[in-house]
């Protein structure tokens, strides 16, 4: 099989002095925050969010309710094609680690978590609209979303993936406003209750071609179920506390994004249909420009088919057609601690 792709990996320390990299997607929920008048603040309020709740979680041998500290990298992915003097911002996700005040040790957190990818803009911005413009039905091409699955996988299964990360990437994400999700009898130490949606949704399907199984849970606390993607074994290959490190800080985002669903002043009951018209939620003070965040998407898939897809298509779509993937590089043997090596870095 012809190897066309290679992946540098770069990291940026997510805190209060953070500031977007120019080929940061700025629709990224952490580059929507931090900027502006109030990005300081934004940043402050965040981070003081997702420690808070992560000791909510985390409350056994933790009286004071603050022994621990969450600290986020945004792991940025570019994706380098061979034989030509080109690369592209592929993906950029975040990785939690967890400082524990008591210990003074510093714990391994999982990577993804947030997930911002231009390709995937491309694919929801452009292709899914251009394929269904003057339709009078609604409907999703054959091939939707298979070069970006496949060029996930490939970067996940990579030797530069394993070596920087020592476990398989968990995505993290809120429910779909269109379906019912429905309480189930499982319940998790810390995951709390597992939910099942009566339909499978664009969104599980598109990350369903990425190679990611989806289940979703409510944890503790929360108004709402959340969307985790992950290979594997969700609830065996990973420890509590990086599970709570996901679940701190996705559930802050999508407090600040989606405060209608998961600020709500009534939690999800045993049937429940998220609704982004609720009235009865608490906004959090925090700046998010989620009007921006819709008009750039399309300016986002723009630039997606202007620079990567048009320049290479020949060779994307000769490399998709060849590129197979097994699930073998995802056994926790094959990301084994001792492979493990620090990220160097960025500059900001």
């Amino acid at each position: 099989m012809m190897n066309n792709f290679t992946f540098t990996i770069k990291s940026i320390a997510f805190d209060e002095n953070y500031q977007p990299a120019d080929n940061t997607r700025i629709t990224t929920n952490f580059a929507n925050l931090a900027r502006g008048a109030s990005r300081q603040q934004n940043l402050r309020k965040t981070l003081a969010m997702i420690n808070r709740r992560f000791n909510d979680l985390a409350q056994w041998d933790n009286a004071t309710a603050d022994r621990y500290a969450v600290q986020l990298d945004i792991i940025s992915v570019d994706i380098n094609i061979e034989d030509k003097d080109h690369s592209f911002p592929a993906i950029e996700v975040l990785k939690t680690s967890m400082i524990d005040r008591k210990t003074k040790q510093r714990i391994e957190g999982i990577v993804g978590n947030n997930f911002s990818s231009y390709v995937r803009d491309y694919d929801f911005s452009v292709v899914l609209l251009e394929h269904n413009k003057n339709q009078s039905k609604f409907s999703i091409p054959d091939d939707f979303g298979e070069l970006h699955g496949k060029l996930f996988q490939c970067f996940v299964s990579s030797q530069e993936y394993r070596h920087h990360f020592n476990k398989p990437p968990v995505i993290c994400l809120s429910v779909s406003d269109n379906k019912t999700y429905h309480r189930t009898g499982n319940q998790h130490p810390v995951l709390g209750i597992e939910y099942q949606p009566d339909d499978s949704s664009l969104t599980e399907q598109y990350f369903k071609k990425m190679g990611l199984n989806v289940r979703y849970f409510m944890p503790a606390q929360s108004a709402a179920p959340l969307a985790f993607y992950f290979f594997g074994d969700l609830l065996n290959d990973y420890s509590n506390l990086e599970l709570i490190g996901t679940i701190s800080t996705m559930e802050t985002f999508q407090k600040i994004y989606r405060p209608e669903i998961y600020n709500a002043h009534a939690a999800a009951g045993a049937s429940y249909r998220p609704n982004l018209k609720n009235p009865e939620h608490a906004p959090t003070d925090i700046v998010y420009d989620r009007e921006e965040r819709s008009r750039l998407a399309v300016e986002q898939g723009r630039f997606a088919q202007e620079h990567f897809i048009k320049p290479h298509q020949s060779l994307l779509e000769q490399w998709a057609a060849q590129y197979s993937f097994s699930a073998g590089p995802f056994s926790q043997a094959s990301f084994s601690p001792a492979s493990f090596s620090p990220i160097q870095r960025a500059i900001a």
